[in-house]
């Protein structure tokens, strides 16, 4: 296990998150309902935010296979960099649970966790290198003030090497956590190891 960072409410410790509202009874589930929980993610069975969602089976369908496509998919943007960014839209965002799970991502795919802590101390000028701070600092424009992003802000980032391909990757990798975000701190809350005596 990587060295445990905690800095302004945000750590890279493995959470839970509980939702506010009843989430499916697996036990009571349609064949659909557990179909789409199976399709969307390895966990998602034991997960309160998918056993939620799966109370619109289609919705969770559709939103499972554009995440996974954005997050997953080969080539373009490397996943390391992809992590890192939704760590940084997390972080603004105020989303405890997804900047924990996308740091421990990014530190799993780099092998190093440097930069998590400077996301965590501050989103707005963390990176180790230009091309991280680039992604860094785009990611946090974007997501702060999205109707305000011009064509120049997306000169820093291929200047630090970022093809137009990448480019796109980053910007949905962005604005997929707009809603991820959203959804996870509008139905629940996270749950610190302390809290479960884990």
């Amino acid at each position: 296990m990587s060295e445990i960072i905690k800095s302004h409410g945000f750590t890279n410790e493995v959470l839970d998150w509980k939702a506010w509202l009843d989430v499916v009874d697996l036990d009571q589930a349609t064949p659909e309902q557990i179909a789409v929980l199976e399709e969307s993610h390895p966990k998602a069975k034991v997960q309160d935010y998918y056993r939620f969602l799966v109370h619109q089976p289609e919705i969770l369908r559709q939103r499972s296979t554009a995440f996974n496509a954005i997050m997953y998919a080969p080539g373009g943007m490397p996943r390391a960099e992809r992590e890192l960014s939704t760590t940084v839209v997390s972080r603004i965002n105020g989303c405890v649970y997804c900047a924990s799970v996308h740091a421990q991502r990014f530190e799993q795919l780099a092998k190093r966790n440097d930069v998590i802590r400077q996301v965590f101390d501050d989103p707005h000028s963390a990176g180790t290198t230009a091309r991280e701070r680039a992604i860094a600092k785009f990611s946090a424009e974007l997501t702060e003030r999205p109707a305000e992003v011009t064509a120049a802000q997306l000169k820093p980032l291929r200047e630090a090497g970022v093809t137009d391909a990448e480019m796109l990757d980053l910007i949905h990798s962005i604005a997929i956590f707009a809603w991820a975000n959203r959804l996870m701190l509008n139905l629940g809350e996270p749950v610190f190891p302390e809290q479960t005596g884990a």
